[in-house]
């Protein structure tokens, strides 16, 4: 029998885990892993990555991944492009199910729960820190004062539709103020 590869250096084979106690890790990748790790994700940059936790088991056959992730972000502003830092300090939980079953109907309603994985051979806190990496990022980063403005197009010789165009209700706001206004002059 061949001995399996691990996906990567920190992942813990399954089989080797005591049941009656904690597996613990701690991960913090040199500057040459983060430069990478940035460039795979089209950040600016990436500083103090730190990812540390336990693996322990739950019931005599699944297992739960407690950890901490630590990071701070250097992404372009979506509105300036300006360089913009953000500090990530999120806990990262992930729940191994040796008999999970993934339904595979052509419509599936999502489980609310997303912390829930397949159990298989190795439970790798790399690849764990990497999406749970992705999963902090800011969507819509915004340097301080950056204001996207408002954009107006029309077809020319038209009249553009506006913000406040879009909002029926605001009319309807300043009309009741008009009425307000004209009850309160007629008493």
């Amino acid at each position: 029998m061949s001995k399996q590869i691990p996906p990567s250096p920190s992942a813990l084979r399954v089989a080797e885990l005591k049941q009656n106690s904690a597996t613990g890790f701690a991960m913090r990748p040199d500057s040459a892993e983060l430069k990478k790790l940035a460039g795979e994700l089209d950040l600016l940059g990436l500083r103090k990555l730190s990812f540390s936790g336990e693996v322990v088991a739950q019931g005599s056959v699944d297992w739960r991944l407690n950890g901490v992730l630590g990071a701070t972000v250097i992404q372009p502003c979506s509105v300036t492009l300006e360089p913009v830092t953000t500090r990530i300090d999120v806990p990262v939980e992930r729940i191994f199910i040796k008999d999970y079953v993934e339904d595979d109907a052509p419509e599936v309603e999502m489980s609310q729960d997303d912390t829930i994985e397949p159990l298989g051979h190795w439970i790798d806190p790399d690849q764990i820190m990497r999406e749970a990496l992705v999963l902090a990022l800011p969507l819509y980063p915004r340097s301080d004062g950056a204001d996207a403005g408002e954009l107006v197009y029309t077809k020319p010789g038209l009249t553009p539709m506006r913000d406040e165009d879009a909002r029926p209700f605001a009319g309807l706001a300043a009309l009741r103020e008009q009425l307000d206004d004209t009850d309160k002059s007629d008493t």
